[in-house]
């Protein structure tokens, strides 16, 4: 008896999705890390907002 070939096609392809989304996955994180540390911790009250404002109009 023939046996019959077996198909290359499906695990190739099952490698490049799962590949695929592993990179998504990491491009994801990196980028929550870098939004993370370039953002301000928490919203600014008026108070803050103006103080940050008279420090950078007046030279130093």
């Amino acid at each position: 008896m023939a046996e019959n070939p077996k198909s290359v096609v499906l695990p190739v392809v099952a490698v490049a999705v799962f590949a695929g989304l592993g990179r998504m996955v990491l491009q994801k994180v990196k980028a929550d890390r870098a939004a993370r540390e370039s953002n301000v911790a928490g919203p600014l009250d008026e108070q803050t907002r103006t103080r940050i404002s008279e420090m950078v109009r007046t030279p130093s």
